[in-house]
């Protein structure tokens, strides 16, 4: 109504109301009648052979011609993205490890794209995922587990394995590590609910093996900073934390445990976003090209 309204106070004449909008003249004077009713004034009224508005219809003229434009803007499809004039701040919850080895290259991406576009990295303490929800948080990194809700998005950057840790000039930097050698040594467990067990306490019990425990963590930043400065041995995943472990004596486990999948979580509200998707993609390409060159 608003559409056929704007028309006929654009044209003053049902007949070309009626061409403009491929209505038949019979059609755009019932709409005009709809009108009058809803409006309760007449509109448009004859004088001579043709029609004049009322006072009503040009009070309404103006606004209604804005109501037309803005509803038509709202249902268009999205304009294609220009990132030169993209100006937005993006917030990415990732564990530890991530900013450091993956930042650089995805802060350097970004900025030569899109310079108006800002990076907002915060720490991730938890698995849940209400700030995804809320909307605090555009796009996160982690394991898809139990607890990642059912409705949030998820792609696979990449997949990591763990590994032991140690100072340089530890007793583990020389000779064949085996399983009794590793369990041996006094152990950091990295854990965010402070848990001491884990599936590496699980693979060396079938093997009748088990290892000392001497502290737990909540991050892999503060194991590696303990296994630096002391005998102490940290077990991390080996991907996320290339840089953090920079001077430090890495090794394979003895014993096998299961491989991790990074991946990135998205709300579903922000799938079709034409920027979210542009940064979806950056991160996915900076992950991978990390991988070629590790």
């Amino acid at each position: 109504m608003l559409i056929t309204l704007d028309v006929l106070l654009a044209e003053g004449s049902v007949a070309r109301a009626a061409q403009r909008l491929r209505l038949s003249p019979s059609a755009m004077s019932r709409a005009l009648a709809r009108l009058r009713e809803t409006t309760g004034d007449p509109l448009l009224v004859r004088a001579g052979r043709g029609l004049v508005p009322t006072p009503r219809a040009l009070e309404l003229h103006e606004r209604v011609s804005q109501l037309v434009q803005d509803a038509e803007s709202v249902l268009r499809p999205a304009e294609k993205l220009d990132l030169t004039q993209l100006v937005r701040t993006f917030t990415l919850r990732t564990r530890e490890g991530f900013v450091e080895n993956f930042g650089p290259g995805l802060i350097a991406r970004v900025c030569e794209e899109a310079p108006g576009v800002r990076l907002r990295f915060v720490q991730k303490t938890t698995k849940d995922s209400v700030s995804l929800r809320d909307g605090t948080v555009d796009l996160e990194t982690g394991v898809v587990g139990d607890i990642t809700s059912p409705e949030v998005r998820a792609q696979a950057l990449f997949r990591d394995r763990f590994i032991g840790v140690v100072r340089m000039g530890h007793p583990l930097n020389h000779g064949e590590i085996t399983p009794t050698r590793y369990a041996d040594g006094r152990h950091i467990s990295v854990s965010r609910q402070g848990l001491g067990q884990g599936p590496i306490d699980e693979a060396l019990k079938q093997l009748g093996l088990e290892r000392a425990i001497v502290t737990i963590v909540g991050g892999f930043s503060a194991a590696l900073a303990l296994a630096r400065a002391s005998d102490l041995i940290a077990t991390v995943p080996e991907r996320h934390t290339g840089n953090l472990r920079a001077g430090m004596h890495s090794f394979p486990l003895p014993v096998s445990t299961p491989e991790i999948t990074v991946s990135l979580l998205w709300h579903p509200r922000l799938d079709a976003d034409s920027a979210h998707r542009w940064l979806r993609g950056c991160v996915r390409d900076v992950c991978a090209g990390h991988l070629t060159d590790s």
